[in-house]
């Protein structure tokens, strides 16, 4: 079975989001070797291993080195590392969501390079220095490039030419199962109705500003934040009675909120940072359907703007959250239809399969330009042919 080597800035365990997804799917006819970004320990470098699921290996590397990410300072220890325990002699390929892994390439032999590109990682909070130049450099050794919304897709299409489209989706199953609206999250019991909410990562791409005005302008509104907080500092997020902050929660128990709520939060702020996201929990809102209020993030507006209310404006946000509490079923059907048939032309297993079979391709058409160049070559250099003299002479 041949390996994927996976070079992620994000942690399996974390918000369960596309990487997870599609792993997983693709975990059926490949082994997957996930490495994370390092953590820092004190002593020697080792390896923290985990299996999430069936063929699937979590590496978690921890380095003596405090800088962050897979930084320069990092590479000497993730490489000793890497020659410890990956198989670099089955055939494999190598997987990238962070071009920052990049010089770790060096290291392996693949048959295919593949770049999910699910982030413009260049634009969020404080990028490390050498990230365009090694999605650059990344782009050009690259066989195969994956979007994740029409936004980065449009960005990255005239940069390498066998760039796929394939957005985001969801697992219907899973989240229709917040249907049950009496199946509600035990978190919830102290907090009384109407709730707003919103999970998935708090971080700089959230609009924390608004997200105090909502809660200002309607202090009987119960606003609940699901989510691990990253990157900014927790001091600095809106606190009031009506704000509530429940942390990171599994996977499994999304569908537990998403029956307690009775309206859907998307409350990005608009900067270059959320410039190119296409949120995974859009659709699992859909798959719930919940009215949604979001902000004009650029690919929620091209994709789903017909059924999310788009709000330009913290009172316009507000005021579409009112709307959204005051609309009676029977208004509500006509946005449940829409979802429903946009939540049914997508799913994570059609993805996988996708893109399964365009890396099948990928390889079989790299390993025929390959076998092509080389009896090309045999034909102009028969075996035993010394290079050097032939340039000599040619140069002569």
């Amino acid at each position: 079975m041949t390996t994927i080597i996976v070079f992620s800035h994000l942690r399996w365990d974390s918000a369960y989001q596309r990487p997870q997804h599609l792993l997983s799917g693709l975990a059926e006819n490949y082994k997957i070797v996930f490495i994370e970004e390092p953590v820092f320990h004190e002593h020697d470098s080792f390896l923290e291993t985990s299996i999430p699921g069936p063929n699937i290996i979590v590496l978690k590397p921890h380095t003596p080195v405090a800088a962050p990410g897979f930084h320069d300072e990092q590479l000497p220890h993730l490489i000793k590392l890497m020659r410890q325990f990956v198989g670099i002699d089955e055939e494999h390929l190598a997987w990238f969501y962070t071009p920052m892994a990049l010089p770790l390439l060096q290291e392996l032999n693949p048959s295919l390079v593949v770049y999910d590109c699910m982030d413009e990682l260049a634009a969020f909070k404080n990028p490390p220095k050498q990230m365009l130049q090694r999605e650059n450099a990344l782009l050009k050794v690259a066989d195969l490039v994956f979007t994740a919304g029409p936004s980065l897709h449009r960005a990255k299409q005239g940069r390498h030419a066998n760039v796929h489209y394939f957005p985001n989706s969801v697992d219907l199953v899973h989240f229709k199962q917040a249907l049950d609206r009496t199946h509600v999250h035990p978190a919830h019991e102290d907090i009384p109705g109407p709730r707003l909410g919103y999970y998935g990562v708090i971080d700089e791409r959230i609009d924390t500003e608004l997200i105090g005005r909502i809660a200002d302008a309607h202090p009987q509104w119960q606003i609940v934040l699901a989510g691990p907080v990253v990157k900014i500092d927790p001091a600095t997020l809106p606190r009031r009675h009506n704000i509530h902050y429940l942390g990171q929660q599994p996977y499994k128990a999304l569908p537990q909120f998403l029956a307690g709520w009775n309206v859907c939060l998307l409350p990005f702020a608009i900067t270059e940072s959320s410039h190119f996201i296409n949120p995974t929990n859009t659709l699992e809102y859909m798959a719930a359907e919940l009215p949604i209020v979001s902000t004009p993030v650029v690919d929620i507006v091209d994709l789903y703007g017909n059924v999310v209310s788009i709000a330009h404006s913290s009172r316009a946000f507000i005021k579409a959250c009112e709307t959204a509490l005051l609309t009676t079923p029977e208004e509500h059907n006509q946005d449940i239809v829409k979802m429903r048939e946009m939540v049914s032309e997508t799913s994570w297993s059609t993805t996988v399969e996708k893109m399964h079979e365009l890396v099948q391709l990928t390889r079989e058409q790299k390993e025929e330009s390959s076998s092509a160049n080389r009896h090309s070559l045999n034909r102009a250099y028969p075996v035993g042919t010394q290079f050097s003299q032939r340039w000599q002479i040619k140069s002569a």
